[in-house]
């Protein structure tokens, strides 16, 4: 296979390194997909898979990150469920687009012939997207979508991050009290998903008429743990007085914030992202006060799914390019021992709206 696409710039690698640390996703709340001259409609003849035993599926991210770990029993779970030929889960040890194509190229060389890919390039990935595609390949674009409104793979199945940073500053503002002053940390400050995540937390605090007040947002500080430890540390030093509630939409500066709240026993309010064991047990402790997590399970088993579905040509997607919401869930004391429920319900939900809406089978 042949990708048109040389390596990435050196300032798009800045980028790139952000979303190694942040293993979060591309999709704004008004993005919409080419219709192509696509049907309008699902949802028609049978969307149980009659034979996957010739679909391989990789599932590809980024690079290494604790987000996608899920994605390997997940993918386990579906190959053995749906009789599919193989599933692997397979990552270049650099957040690189150039590696991750030629490692896409290696595993189509190896007979794999369906993909579900976190783009290492959101700005780029739309022609591998592309590539992959004129091969023959169904492909998914799963936890991120493509930079700019346009979606080359078949569909993509991703959090939407401005809903998800939105429900997370307005747990911030509730655990506040609904008044006082907030910071938010959070990732790269040219990635797209980080001014998506800066959009919601405004709306959020938007929303309160002036009773909070965004003191700041930290940016390009998800590098890696140390780098969001010194920038905590350094933020509750020279403001933490003036500061009632931290909001962190990074995976980062969510655990650096947890615990140097624990540590100084503080009494600021935390909501972090994702499921991190220290995040879930700072909740358990009254340290952190809420969470958002994502669906990295719901968005690997549907996606294995309905790439077999499509390899197969059993379906074809009723609009191409169809981007959907894997849904983002508060997350407190109240459920945190329960709040994986919600997500084995919004990934059933997901599976019938694809079955119902979003492929069309014949």
């Amino acid at each position: 296979m042949t990708f048109r696409r040389s390596a990435v710039s050196a300032a798009a690698a800045l980028t790139l390194l952000a979303l190694a640390s942040t293993a979060c996703t591309v999709k704004s709340a008004d993005t919409s997909a080419p219709t192509g001259g696509a049907a309008t409609h699902g949802g028609k003849g049978s969307a149980e898979l009659a034979d996957g035993s010739k679909t391989k599926i990789a599932l590809v991210p980024g690079g290494a990150h604790p987000y996608f770990q899920p994605w390997k029993q997940a993918g386990a779970d579906a190959e053995k469920s749906l009789g599919l030929g193989d599933v692997t889960y397979d990552e270049t040890s650099e957040w690189d687009q150039q590696k991750q194509n030629n490692l896409l190229s290696t595993l189509a060389a190896r007979g794999y012939n369906a993909f579900g890919v976190f783009g290492v390039s959101p700005t780029d990935i739309n022609t591998t997207f592309a590539d992959l595609k004129s091969q023959g390949f169904a492909v998914a674009s799963l936890a991120s979508c493509p930079a700019g409104g346009k979606n080359e793979a078949d569909f993509c199945l991703s959090t939407d991050v401005e809903v998800a940073a939105y429900k997370a500053a307005q747990a911030t503002i509730e655990a506040m009290g609904g008044q006082g002053t907030l910071v938010h940390l959070t990732g790269n400050n040219v990635d797209a998903n980080t001014q998506l995540r800066i959009k919601g937390v405004q709306k959020a605090v938007q929303e309160t008429g002036g009773k909070v007040t965004l003191l700041q947002t930290t940016t390009d500080i998800d590098k890696d743990l140390q780098t969001a430890q010194k920038a905590v540390a350094d933020l509750l030093a020279a403001k933490g007085d003036q500061i009632q509630g931290i909001v962190s939409t990074a995976y980062n500066p969510a655990v650096a914030a947890a615990e140097a709240v624990h540590e100084s026993g503080a009494k600021v309010k935390v909501v972090a992202i994702d499921d991190d064991a220290k995040i879930l047990s700072a909740i358990k402790d009254g340290s952190v006060s809420a969470t958002v997590v994502q669906n990295p399970v719901g968005q690997a088993k549907i996606g294995a799914w309905a790439l077999a579905l499509l390899q197969s040509k059993q379906c074809a997607m009723a609009e191409p390019g169809k981007v959907v919401d894997s849904g983002s869930f508060v997350v407190t004391k109240e459920n945190v021992d329960t709040y994986d429920e919600a997500r084995k319900a919004k990934t059933a939900e997901l599976k019938k709206q694809f079955a119902d809406e979003y492929l069309s089978c014949g």
